[in-house]
């Protein structure tokens, strides 16, 4: 008798536990305007960022050709300092969009 009380208690209490797990609600964001603007300007500054870090790749790999096809220290200095100026303006254009 001992064993059918001692099993249906544990048996109550392991529905009981398992009916408590169901009840509780999955976790839900709710998605407002602001939040979904925020998401957009994160997405546009690492776009923008990737772009930058893009234009300086361009730039050190201009320099070193300018470098080895004989060219001018300043002219080489230019040419990298007008590729960054380029990827700077792009990135510039892609966080006003």
């Amino acid at each position: 008798m001992k064993l059918k009380t001692v099993s249906g208690l544990a048996m109550s209490a392991l529905v009981l536990a398992l009916a408590g797990i169901m009840v509780v609600p999955a976790d839900a964001y709710s998605q407002t305007q602001g939040m979904e603007r925020r998401g957009d300007r994160r997405d546009d500054r690492k776009d923008a960022r990737d772009t930058r870090q893009d234009g300086r790749k361009d730039a050190r790999e201009a320099k070193q050709d300018c470098k080895e096809d004989g060219g001018k220290r300043s002219e080489c200095r230019q040419e990298k300092r007008n590729t960054k100026q380029g990827a700077r303006k792009e990135a510039r254009d892609i966080k006003r969009n």
